[in-house]
């Protein structure tokens, strides 16, 4: 904000200038204001168009001001000036706008239509809610009593809808199995008592999200290990009543992140623009607009998955295979798919290879014994250590690696790839 005002400053400094400077403009733009037309005038801001209608003899400064800058900006026969003050302002920061809507002073008169037909106005009618529901909390029934009215104590669905969609997410299955139908022909929740006491506790902490996750996965539900014990599979097959965790994989932005951070080159830097990480070649030649994807380079290359530039006529595949929204609609619930194409992804898309080659880099570094390097690699893909049996397989990998005649480097690059591919690196137990 100091660095816009600093440059609004510089212009207007400099506008002051040459208004003094070069007298001569002052006519320039009383002939540029007089020969524009009725469509030409309409063009200008408001501000401006409200200080043409006051004599230029009469105008205070900030109307001169304003004129001034107008004409400057505009008119061919000062170049020099516009090009001058285009150079004070190349390293003014991007303003980020959004569309807003704003209620009128005086509301509009709105009928009730005869049969539909916009042409026959009955009586008027306001705006109001449903007396089936609770009347509104202010009484005006604007779109601000319509945000209240949603967040009400009084109205739990709001906060119920919330908490499910979170035990969703950490769960993968709500309390409410139809988490965007909470109406009669939606599913029973199977804990009722719990759906009504996670969202009064939402409520009373002021609708905190972070507290809601933190109780969550403190549990002694969430903590629980996925193992599926014998005598489950015939009292709680579906796990519904939630006697052990659900395994999930992980969401498809995430799955290259984990690779990402288990090699290292993963660049925890938030905000900025989107970025283009590795895909193959001609997807962007599959949609109705041929686009061109340069992809980026130094640490912006493995940045988060979130950042990745999305167009929903060509998404990154990565995306697709792994199951994320396509963009056209809401998305409450993601599906998770089990398909050989996504472990080929893993073994051989380009961005997994980098990330193999990289671990392998970190473990060839590492000094110490063949199992020392095994331990670090399993830590770093599945936080925890190798099994004697996986021990044992993984050495024969590097054994059988060396005698085919490659060299260290490269015996390593296969185990990382082999590590990278395993179920357990993409899926919370």
């Amino acid at each position: 904000v100091a660095r816009s005002k600093s440059l609004e400053k510089a212009v207007e400094d400099y506008l002051d200038k040459i208004a003094k400077d070069e007298p001569a403009l002052w006519d320039k733009q009383k002939a540029w204001e007089d020969a524009l037309d009725m469509v030409g005038r309409q063009k200008q801001s408001q501000d401006v168009r409200t200080a043409f209608d006051v004599v230029f003899e009469k105008r205070n400064e900030a109307q001169k001001r304003l004129v001034f800058a107008a004409f400057i900006e505009q008119d061919k026969s000062v170049k020099e000036h516009r090009k001058a003050i285009t150079a004070i302002k190349k390293n003014a920061p991007k303003i980020v706008t959004s569309m807003v809507v704003r209620d009128l002073e005086k509301p509009r008169t709105t009928h009730r239509l005869t049969q539909g037909d916009f042409t026959r106005p009955a009586e008027p009618v306001v705006a109001g809610v449903p007396a089936a529901l609770s009347k509104p909390v202010s009484g005006k029934a604007d779109r601000m009593d319509l945000a209240r009215w949603l967040v009400d104590p009084a109205n739990p669905l709001t906060a119920r809808v919330t908490v499910n969609r979170l035990w969703q997410e950490h769960f993968g299955r709500g309390l409410v199995e139809t988490d965007n139908d909470f109406g009669t022909q939606g599913s029973l929740p199977t804990h009722p008592e719990l759906l009504d006491w996670l969202a009064t506790e939402f409520v009373r902490e002021g609708w905190s999200l972070k507290a809601v996750h933190r109780r969550i996965v403190t549990s002694a539900t969430y903590r629980q290990s996925s193992r599926v014990r014998p005598e489950l599979r015939i009292k709680d097959p579906d796990n519904r009543l939630l006697a052990r965790q659900s395994r999930l994989r992980l969401d498809a932005e995430l799955v290259r992140d984990a690779a990402l951070s288990s090699s290292g080159l993963l660049n925890l830097k938030i905000g900025g623009p989107s970025v283009f990480p590795p895909q193959p070649d001609g997807v962007m030649n599959l949609g109705q607009m041929r686009r061109e994807w340069t992809t980026s380079k130094d640490s912006d290359r493995y940045r988060r998955g979130m950042y990745t530039y999305f167009w929903r006529a060509t998404p990154h595949p990565l995306f697709t295979l792994f199951d994320a929204p396509d963009g056209t609609r809401a998305c409450t619930r993601r599906l998770r798919s089990n398909t050989p194409l996504q472990a080929l992804t893993l073994l051989n898309d380009e961005a997994f290879v980098e990330c193999a080659n990289a671990l392998a880099s970190r473990l060839v570094e590492k000094p110490g014994s063949d199992d020392d390097r095994l331990a670090l690699a399993f830590r770093r893909c599945l936080s925890r250590s190798p099994s004697p049996r996986e021990r044992d397989r993984l050495r024969s990998l590097l054994k059988q690696q060396r005698g085919d005649g490659s060299d260290e480097s490269a015996a390593w690059k296969t185990l990382a790839r082999v590590l990278l591919n395993l179920d357990e690196f993409i899926t919370r137990e």
